[in-house]
């Protein structure tokens, strides 16, 4: 039972940490975009690497990255509290 236990929380730590590098891409990718858009309707004020770069900055800070990380929190408290009511209650 050890070893079935171990080889779960095993595949489910790959696939979540899959999971959590492709959200955490397109995140990024949505951000990048939104920082250009307003780059240019800012009218344009210095480089545009330099601005999305500076925002992307901002953005590695902040809450939303972080809450990026429940993809791993949430699925295991999910599953220890199934199979803890399944065995226990």
């Amino acid at each position: 039972m050890v070893f079935a236990v171990a080889r779960l929380a095993l595949m489910g730590f790959v696939v979540l940490g899959i999971i959590y590098v492709l959200v955490s891409i397109y995140s990024r990718s949505v951000r990048t975009e939104r920082l250009e858009k307003r780059w240019e309707e800012e009218g344009r004020p210095g480089d545009r690497d330099t601005y999305v770069q500076e925002g992307l900055a901002e953005y590695d800070g902040s809450v939303r990255r972080k809450l990026i990380l429940g993809v791993f929190v949430v699925p295991v408290i999910v599953v220890g509290s199934l199979i803890y009511a399944i065995n226990f209650f």
